[in-house]
């Protein structure tokens, strides 16, 4: 007598079997990177110096970190797109002797600083868009070439020094040196800036389809998206964040910075993006990690001047690291070395 089996179910037919992700895996190994490495320059520097992890300077790296983390922020959002902006530490220059100048010119009215700023990096950002998109010239030539200009703005407008003086006024003195719930006013407008961010890039259509820009910008062009509103639209948001990043430097500083202040923050941007896991050539990378990077950034830069270690080490730290984060993804994507066999 033959035996007779029973029929297993058809794949399709099985009912899916559903895993529960791990506390690891929800983290990510990049950000379990990043905490190590934040938890490990603490350690080493609370060792070095007995105030380096005390309250009022853990304020004060949060403080000088806020306008980086606004920049490396946007910087994040333009990676994942597929751009870049090299000239963000310029524009917010811009916006700071703005701010400054539209202040003292309307009678000390710090809302027309604001308006005036805002509304310059508005411009700027567009511009930036249009002439990549419409000019068709790469992203890193375009922003590179801003990055000259809008330093040269800044200059012009200011005559090459600080101008104004804002620390006599309350609204800038509240974003500058104001605490809410024990935290400073410029750390919540990051938090603020960067949960938005995050929001936009996970839960909506713009940001799955910025996600898609970036992965393979003709499978999206394809499937309908209107890339060329998209690239405007993300450019000019980095000119108005970068305009409330030169608000806050100036209030910050008590006056509008042509360049000190604001040279190197396009640096700081695109290492700490890169560290937190967005890929340089798009489609890839999010906030949570940008954030740990650039809290990682303040600490090491921090930890670097309390112990009265040569400033120009900071800039060979954070080249250095932002060749490390570049090798460390084209490894993790498999990318052959230049001029050797694959």
């Amino acid at each position: 007598m033959s035996a007779t089996t029973t029929p297993r179910p058809a794949a399709k037919d099985r009912p899916a079997v559903r895993t529960r992700p791990s506390a690891l895996a929800s983290v990510g190994g990049q950000n379990l990177s990043l905490i190590g490495a934040l938890a490990a320059v603490l350690a080493l520097f609370g060792i070095l110096n007995d105030n380096y992890l005390s309250v009022s300077n853990m304020q004060v790296i949060a403080e000088a970190a806020t306008i980086t983390g606004l920049l490396a922020v946007v910087q994040t959002v333009v990676i994942i797109c597929g751009g870049l902006d090299i000239s963000v530490g310029s524009q917010a220059g811009v916006a700071s002797v703005v701010s400054a100048m539209a202040f003292t010119s309307a009678g000390a009215n710090p809302f027309a600083g604001m308006a005036a700023a805002i509304a310059v990096g508005l411009l700027i950002g567009t511009l930036n868009g249009l002439v990549i998109v419409y000019g068709r010239v790469n992203p890193t030539i375009a922003t590179l070439a801003g990055l000259a200009a809008y330093k040269g703005l800044a200059q012009l407008l200011s005559d090459g020094r600080a101008q104004g003086y804002v620390l006599n006024d309350d609204i800038f003195v509240f974003l500058g040196r104001g605490k809410i719930a024990g935290l400073p006013v410029m750390v919540w407008i990051l938090i603020l800036t960067a949960l938005a961010a995050h929001l936009l890039l996970k839960y909506t259509d713009i940001g799955r389809n910025l996600y898609a820009i970036g992965g393979n910008d003709t499978a999206a062009r394809l499937a309908g998206i209107n890339i060329n509103k998209y690239l405007i639209a993300v450019y000019a948001l980095i000119g108005t964040v970068a305009a409330v990043a030169g608000i806050l430097l100036t209030a910050r500083t008590g006056s509008g910075q042509p360049t000190s202040g604001s040279e190197g923050l396009e640096l700081k941007a695109i290492t700490a993006a890169a560290l937190g896991g967005a890929a340089l050539k798009g489609g890839k990378g999010g906030i949570g990690g940008t954030l740990l990077a650039v809290a990682l950034l303040g600490c090491l830069e921090n930890g670097l001047t309390v112990q009265g270690i040569n400033a120009f080490w900071q800039n060979v730290a954070q080249g250095t690291l932002l060749v490390v984060a570049v090798v460390i993804q084209q490894r993790r994507n498999g990318e052959r070395a230049v001029g050797l066999p694959g």
